[in-house]
């Protein structure tokens, strides 16, 4: 008689090099970039979706195409060295007023940060006009209320805002220098100061914030 295999054998997961493939798939198929848990949602029971992006990543080294990390999610993305190739396809739908890049560079240097203190630190009131654009293009979100008085609603960049830049985290923006080649600071006092490293200026992630702010 042939012996049974155990049941618990039918729950085994893929070869890893099959678990590549999945997440491969699912990555050229997804319009926007993927979480771990989003991958592991969609895979077969008891797959290592980060383990296989560990793999999937080392394979993808040197290539045309590469596996990058967007704040908490993965996406393939044209190696930057071969950028000057999709120039042609690039469309600028919508330029930003220099208040809106003001407001945007703010946000993304001091949050979680409120409109009264955007306002501060650019010494100019923000219309809702600027805020609105930001929002409609998915490149800041509402953070958490601080715990103050009027419970002001904060504002932080978001996912769409890190991978159109091409950006990690907040930590990879640009430091002073570089803004002041690009002409964002020019000859005044710098209203984004702060450096991307301090504590208290990145909160891409609104858990774990302590008592200063609530839901």
């Amino acid at each position: 008689m042939s012996e049974i295999e155990p049941a618990d054998s039918l729950f085994d997961a893929p070869p890893m090099a099959e678990q590549e493939r999945m997440v491969e798939a699912i990555l050229f198929a997804s319009a926007e970039p993927v979480t771990v848990k989003e991958l592991s949602d969609r895979m077969p029971h008891g797959c290592d979706a980060g383990a296989a992006l560990v793999h999937l990543e080392k394979r993808y080294e040197g290539r045309g195409v590469r596996l990058v990390r967007v704040g908490e999610a993965w996406a393939f993305r044209t190696a930057p060295d071969l950028g000057f190739l999709m120039q042609r396809e690039t469309v600028e739908q919508r330029k930003l007023s220099r208040a809106a890049i003001e407001t945007l560079a703010i946000i993304a240097y001091h949050q979680p940060v409120t409109r009264a203190e955007i306002e501060e630190i650019r010494g100019v009131s923000v219309s809702r006009g600027t805020v609105d654009q930001l929002l409609e293009m998915d490149w800041i979100r509402f953070g958490r209320r601080r715990l103050s008085p009027g419970r002001p609603v904060t504002f932080v960049v978001t996912q769409t805002f890190l991978d159109h830049f091409g950006l990690e985290s907040a930590r990879d923006l640009p430091g002073l220098a570089e803004l002041r080649a690009a002409g964002l600071l020019e000859s005044r006092p710098a209203p984004f100061g702060s450096s991307p490293d301090d504590d208290d200026d990145e909160v891409i992630d609104d858990e774990g914030q302590g008592d200063m702010f609530e839901d």
